[in-house]
């Protein structure tokens, strides 16, 4: 266990974005600004949003979070995957604060002792939380959403865990997402496809259709009639439809990186129904290179909100 210490430093900032406060702040005003839908969003309680590099998915990014509605919000959940670490469970911050380039951002400490209290939430130590990016690359945008408010959060890691624990989280938290002063952000990436990821999971043509899909590789090449990128974003469009992922992340094995924290999302949704039934919209979806060929390779990127 690596030691503690009360704030976390935003370790990715001058890497994976700008450091630079009055860029960085520029950046998410623009990208903001081009989201053309009727935004906020009433009644909007949660959204899902990528994780890269802001070059790649900030655009992206910003069309689930121009969909809040920040009023009497004073609390945000942050839910994303672990990369470096190996979870069987989620894991809570030992720290105070999170810095962001744009102003530190408090940790709830009193929701995150009662989760602790349950006894099924790990502890994480200081190394673990600097090396993952899932939920650092969230925090410039709530700041940036919250500015001038007085908001903290609660930030959780979410392992590889089962279904069944999926659900048990989910109604671990659900009560605080039915609160009208709680907000919950899910960091997910979705297909990351090509030689690199281990993954080159095609559909030959496009739905509907009963060709089976294959792997493809140096002596299976695509069909004409149905580029890879296409079947990239049919793969990810089939998995965004679904309310549970886990039939066809058996079938497909598509690499959506946060599918976890999405079922912990889900898993309090289910536990809030039938008295609070939900209403998940994507809005945005991107891939950061169009792929052609085995040689290719691509990150997918959507944004969904979700209103209860």
């Amino acid at each position: 266990m690596s030691s503690q210490k009360d704030l976390r430093v935003a370790s990715h900032a001058g890497d994976w974005y700008t450091a630079d406060a009055t860029t960085l702040d520029a950046e998410l005003s623009g990208w903001l600004s081009l989201v053309d839908e009727p935004y906020p969003i009433k009644g909007c309680k949660a959204l899902i949003a990528p994780h890269a590099g802001y070059t790649y998915s900030g655009p992206t990014a910003a069309w689930a979070y121009k969909s809040i509605d920040t009023t009497g919000i004073k609390r945000v959940f942050v839910l994303g995957p672990s990369h470096h670490v190996y979870l069987d469970g989620c894991a809570l911050s030992g720290c105070k604060q999170y810095a962001t380039p744009l102003g530190n951002l408090p940790l709830d400490l009193d929701t995150i002792q009662e989760l602790k209290a349950t006894g099924k939430f790990e502890s994480l130590g200081i190394q673990a939380e600097e090396d993952e990016h899932s939920l650092e690359m969230h925090l410039p945008y709530i700041r940036k959403m919250f500015e001038g408010k007085d908001i903290s959060i609660v930030p959780i890691m979410v392992g590889a865990i089962s279904k069944q624990a999926e659900a048990e989280f989910g109604a671990l938290l659900a009560p605080y997402l039915a609160r009208e002063d709680t907000f919950c952000v899910v960091s997910s990436d979705f297909c990351h496809w090509g030689t690199r990821f281990s993954y080159t999971y095609y559909y030959p043509a496009p739905a509907p259709s009963d060709v089976p899909a294959v792997r493809l590789s140096r002596s299976v090449s695509p069909t004409a009639a149905h580029p890879i990128h296409k079947s990239i974003s049919q793969l990810d469009h089939e998995a965004m439809a679904l309310l549970t992922l886990r039939q066809y992340l058996a079938r497909t094995k598509n690499t959506i990186c946060g599918r976890h924290p999405i079922g912990v999302l889900l898993g309090a949704l289910t536990a809030l129904e039938p008295q609070t039934p939900a209403m998940l919209k994507w809005v945005h979806y991107e891939q950061n290179t169009p792929c052609l060929n085995i040689r290719d390779s691509s990150v997918s990127y959507a944004s969904a909100w979700i209103r209860f």
